[in-house]
């Protein structure tokens, strides 16, 4: 900065380190943004819904909040390698909510009511969401735990995807049918003032 302020003219450009970090997170975040994107609609043409991938997809940030606290937990700081566990771990944490939304509306369509498919699907789908979780934390529980030098580089990645899993899990299980039906509450809402605004035209047309 002194430099800077004795010669106006001089000018520098972080290189080395600084520059591919800067070129990486640059790249990161569009990476993420397109990966986001896709998954948005590869959700949206198998549920044939604009709204219930956003449902689905809400339990990425909780998983994001659980890796980060497997960094605290384990005493890991942040690298390069840990973003990557999470860009991992982004397509995995949506598998367990889109198989208990896809449930959820099968039972609907078979014309179950809404409230005993989400309980149904919850009971059905919760040993396979939990097993599945678990036994993905048990086999990266080895890396984690790993103490030699081959092995560090692994390990942040191994934290993300391991702790950002067990995290979502269980928050997948109560979150997912909560918003399921405060979706379908906001649908009747929105039905109600469209079914209102019908009649109030069709009186006064």
């Amino acid at each position: 900065t002194t430099l800077l302020k004795d010669y106006p003219g001089v000018r520098f450009d972080p290189e080395g380190e600084q520059r591919e970090q800067r070129e990486f997170g640059q790249s990161l975040q569009m990476g993420f943004g397109i990966a986001l994107l896709m998954i948005y609609v590869l959700l949206a043409i198998p549920l044939q819904s604009y709204t219930q991938p956003l449902m689905v997809m809400i339990v990425i940030p909780f998983s994001i909040i659980g890796a980060l606290g497997g960094h605290m937990i384990m005493g890991i700081d942040l690298s390069i390698s840990s973003i990557m566990g999470l860009l991992a771990l982004i397509g995995v944490v949506v598998n367990d909510s889109l198989v208990l939304v896809d449930f959820t509306n099968k039972r609907i369509k078979e014309g179950m009511p809404i409230i005993k498919a989400i309980r149904f699907a919850g009971g059905a789908r919760f040993r396979p969401i939990l097993l599945t979780s678990l036994t993905t934390f048990a086999g990266l529980t080895p890396l984690i735990l790993e103490k030699s030098t081959q092995a560090q580089f692994l390990i942040p990645m191994a934290v993300s995807l391991g702790f950002g899993i067990l995290f979502a899990t269980f928050l997948t299980l109560f979150l997912i049918p909560s918003l399921y039906l405060i979706l379908e509450d906001i649908k009747n809402i929105f039905r109600a003032i469209i079914a209102g605004f019908v009649k109030l035209t069709s009186v006064f047309g």
